[in-house]
């Protein structure tokens, strides 16, 4: 019997495993993609009852591409892509970093765009194809923190509804999953990941499993071809003028 079949960029580590280990129990092929987690995700596919994994450096747009047409030939179910790798580097409003700029724009917006192309115009699947692209509780919560990547995420963002309205195929699907802070960023201690992690409205912290589920969810068809689903506890409905990471640094801790 044929699994269908996923590929999860950075898949590794992160939300991206987890995204992995929640297919894989649902009976999904999972395809890990790495670039320099290695011993990682060999360890992480070894767990699991059908995985492979495949390395690709998404900063070249053209091996990625190769990427795609070699499991687009390979996968006879392949019905999902998560473009979940992305770089995170700090930058301010006051001062782009034209590396940082360049670097974030083509790992976390172009590469991504272009393997969704390629994705849904030669991936097998009867079943159709489905596109999630992880975007940020930022699009709607912005601050001047880590401004390139904030401009990354909103062109990722730009992608959705413009690959969901060329669609060929009525049953393909582009999606967006938008996170809020869930996982331990940089240099922060113990202490402010827990501070930093209740600054939603519902004053909890959002597990990377919560993500993964959305993921399944998405894959099955029951929201409309363009949408955004934030998971986040409710972030994004908030206007915070800085990161989460420096708030919970230059908060009182007498008040937290």
């Amino acid at each position: 019997m044929i699994k269908p079949a996923i590929l999860v960029t950075g898949g590794a580590a992160r939300i991206g495993a987890a995204i992995v280990r929640a297919f894989a129990a649902e009976g999904w092929h999972v395809v890990i993609h790495y670039l320099g987690s290695d011993d990682e995700a060999e360890a992480l596919a070894a767990t699991l009852p059908s995985a492979e994994t495949v390395q690709c450096d998404l900063s070249d747009d053209e091996s990625a591409i190769a990427m795609i047409d070699d499991l687009a030939d390979r996968l006879d179910d392949w019905r999902v892509l998560v473009n979940s790798a992305s770089v995170f580097h700090y930058d301010d409003v006051r001062a782009l970093e034209t590396g940082i700029y360049r670097e974030a724009m083509q790992v976390n917006a172009l590469t991504p765009a272009r393997m969704a192309q390629r994705f849904l115009a030669h991936a097998k699947s009867e079943a159709g194809r489905c596109v999630i692209q992880v975007t940020d509780q930022k699009l709607a919560n912005p601050n001047p923190d880590f401004f390139s990547y904030t401009m990354s995420k909103h062109a990722l963002d730009a992608t959705i509804a413009m690959l969901a309205m060329a669609a060929k195929d009525a049953d393909d699907r582009v999606y967006g999953l938008a996170p809020g802070a869930i996982l331990p960023s940089h240099d922060q201690t113990p202490e402010e990941i827990e501070v930093s992690h209740r600054l939603n409205p519902l004053h909890r912290k959002t597990e990377a499993n919560e993500v993964a589920k959305a993921a399944l969810l998405l894959t099955s068809g029951a929201l409309r071809s363009g949408e955004t689903l934030f998971v986040d506890s409710g972030q994004h409905l908030l206007h915070q003028d800085r990161d989460v990471i420096y708030l919970a640094r230059e908060m009182d801790p007498a008040t937290t």
